[in-house]
């Protein structure tokens, strides 16, 4: 609980969590949602379909297209809204209520999301707009962003388990370093009031520490029930998600470096060899494997450079959509938070 007699300023500005897959966002995501004043849903896959296909639903001023687009959003089955617990009919008025604004829309959403828990602030948590944050930023400027960091060798073990992660050792590699390269970039050109990163590590080992100075970055006071984040996976988590099945049990440390028993030696040498200065950068520690072979490193280097040559096309859809008719895109007033 808080101090007492401290009164923090607080604010209503969304909250969101980003990161690697698997560095503990859906662990942060609880421990946040179990705060009496800030809901967080289940991950959703309507906020960045709907960015890019804004200019589908037309011009957003209009009752009817704001209704297009909320029946679009409540009904395709690949939003996921379904997860939200929400009532869709109740949430096709809200966002045709909302204003014009598609950030406003999705807010709604969100808004709604939380008054199902009776809190006033609303948060999103999906690791891809870690990649995405100037996107987060056209549609909710006011957002605090929160980035947890895992050391990547604990990543990549983890992933290397996924189902859904089907693209292989060297891809999970690559994520990680691409994670880390984006957070850096976006710390460096947001207020220090807009973006605050932790450390898995220092979370599932102190958890009321950890949680006490990221309250205090987003003007909120800490509360004890955020240490104990089993007691909501039932209600936050889909069950369906077997992935986040640690998630029901207390905290714990216990996967703290367990890359040194998951991964293969080959592997661990990859790893810290194009992964390194990162990981010291975070205060991880390297192992001192010997430096991989020169083959493994090319192939590596082809993977990771696979997305880069995608960079001419999205200019080309960036340049495509500057000349079509612009919208105001921001959350307003009263969704925004």
């Amino acid at each position: 609980m808080s101090v007492p007699g401290e009164r923090l300023e607080t604010s209503n500005r969304p909250v969101i969590i980003v990161g690697c897959p698997r560095s503990g966002t859906t662990l942060l995501q609880l421990m946040l949602h179990a705060h009496p004043r800030i809901a967080i849903p289940p991950e959703n896959r309507f906020v960045l379909p709907a960015y890019h296909q804004r200019h589908r639903f037309g011009d957003l001023r209009s009752a009817a297209n704001r209704r297009g687009l909320a029946e679009w959003l409540v009904s395709d089955r690949s939003t996921k809204f379904r997860d939200f617990g929400l009532d869709p009919a109740a949430v096709i008025e809200r966002i045709v209520a909302a204003p014009p604004t598609l950030g406003s829309a999705l807010a709604a959403v969100f808004r709604a999301y939380a008054d199902r828990f009776g809190k006033p602030r609303w948060g999103d948590k999906r690791p891809s707009y870690l990649t995405n944050l100037g996107i987060i930023e056209r549609l909710f400027p006011t957002a605090q962003i929160v980035h947890i960091v895992r050391d990547g060798r604990d990543c990549v073990a983890s992933l290397k388990g996924m189902p859904w992660h089907r693209t292989g050792f060297y891809h999970a590699v690559a994520m990680w370093a691409k994670s880390i390269d984006h957070a850096r970039w976006a710390a460096r050109r947001r207020a220090p009031d807009s973006f605050y990163e932790l450390q898995y590590e220092r979370l599932v080992t102190d958890p009321v520490g950890e949680l006490t100075a990221l309250c205090a970055y987003l003007g909120e006071e800490y509360h004890s029930a955020m240490a104990e984040p089993a007691t909501l996976a039932s209600t936050v988590v889909p069950r369906r998600k077997k992935h986040h099945a640690l998630t029901r049990a207390p905290v714990t440390d216990a996967r703290v470096g367990s890359w040194a028993d998951r991964l293969e030696p080959w592997e661990i040498s990859l790893c810290e060899a194009v992964l390194g200065d990162r990981l010291r950068g975070y205060g991880y520690e390297l192992s001192g494997a010997a430096r991989p072979p020169v083959a493994m490193r090319l192939r590596y280097e082809r993977v990771a450079l696979r997305p880069r040559l995608s960079v001419p096309r999205q200019a080309l859809t960036r340049v495509y959509h500057r000349l079509l008719p612009q919208a105001p895109l921001a959350a307003q007033a009263p969704d925004s938070g």
